[in-house]
């Protein structure tokens, strides 16, 4: 793996496809490297990343490939499972995958014999997002142009279903909280949801659309972050329902907002893809500028390391890292 000077890239990986979409497992999964997964138009791989960052004994970064998933279709949006475990005998590979034929695609393997997976059929639009609950793993929730979130059990079945007045882009689950589920819908409203009652509990309002992205800050679940028309909006739920911060960043619209594992001042935003370079800005919230600036060719997709300040983004036949300061 080298390092890539030119685009200020701090490595690369090159992959057979263009990617659609890239996730870090987000979960501890037992083992010293970190898991990742990309979807391209065919496929899904899995494959782990060290880092020097992190293992003085690598020289920049390594990456391995350990299985590649037959998918058929274009992948949209990837979920890891909590119940990935590297560690375990056999070791066990969980992730769901949500596909541009509106169904989702729940796979377990255990990188040998064992290849299982199960479609889970519902959504009759674009499914735009999709995450496992965070603790025991046992339910997936999704959100879809069809204007619902819904929250399914392993099997398929499913165990919630909320209309919203838009598409739903963003579904977060609280880190801690399971009973909790943040939904953001393209009009421009976050609601969170309890699970038990099935109700809304709080919302919070952009004040401009269209919001394409979402997420609740791992470090800190007060916060939460977005992007809609070109800025970024940052709330603090326990002071008002509108953003405490927001500032203009990508000229052409904003696509992705992510905070980092690590620190609960640092994210990251993407411009559309499409053009002939995607714009990458990490932002840290005590600079009034972006801390560091990248460009992939066409990029899509943003994910954060669980333990650096390293985020990836997808590309054409490629995956682009960069690793920033605190």
């Amino acid at each position: 793996m080298k390092q890539d000077s030119t685009r200020n890239t701090s490595y690369t990986v090159d992959c057979e496809d263009y990617v659609h979409v890239v996730k870090f497992n987000p979960f501890d999964s037992g083992d010293s490297c970190s898991l990742i997964a990309y979807g391209g138009n065919n496929y899904v791989v899995i494959g782990t990343c060290r880092f020097q960052e992190e293992d003085t004994e690598v020289e920049g970064m390594q990456y391995k490939t350990l299985r590649t998933f037959h998918h058929g279709i274009r992948v949209d949006a990837i979920a890891w499972s909590p119940e990935t475990r590297l560690d375990a005998i056999p070791p066990q590979i969980r992730f769901c995958t949500a596909a541009s034929d509106r169904k989702l695609r729940l796979f377990t393997s255990d990188l040998q014999d064992k290849n299982e997976f199960k479609t889970f059929d519902g959504h009759s639009d674009y499914i735009n997002d999709l995450v496992f609950a965070p603790n025991e793993g046992q339910e997936i929730a999704s959100v879809s142009d069809d204007h619902t979130c819904r929250v399914w059990d392993l099997e398929g079945n499913e165990k919630a279903h909320f209309v919203l007045r838009s598409p739903g882009m963003s579904v977060c689950w609280h880190p801690e909280e399971a009973f909790k589920l943040m939904v953001a819908e393209k009009n421009g409203t976050i609601r969170f949801y309890d699970l038990i009652t099935q109700q809304a509990i709080l919302s919070l309002e952009c004040e401009q659309t269209p919001l394409m992205s979402a997420d609740w800050c791992f470090k800190n679940t007060l916060k939460i972050g977005a992007v809609a028309g070109s800025d970024w909006l940052i709330w603090d739920i326990t002071r008002s329902s509108y953003p405490q911060d927001k500032r203009p960043v990508h000229v052409d619209r904003a696509r992705l907002f992510r905070w980092s594992r690590v620190n609960e001042n640092l994210f990251a935003t993407t411009g559309y893809p499409g053009k002939t370079t995607t714009q990458l800005l990490v932002h840290h919230l005590g600079h009034p500028q972006p801390i560091l600036t990248g460009t992939a060719a066409v990029g899509s997709g943003l994910t954060w390391h669980r333990t650096l300040p390293l985020c990836a983004v997808g590309g054409d036949h490629k995956i682009f890292f960069w690793v920033t300061e605190m």
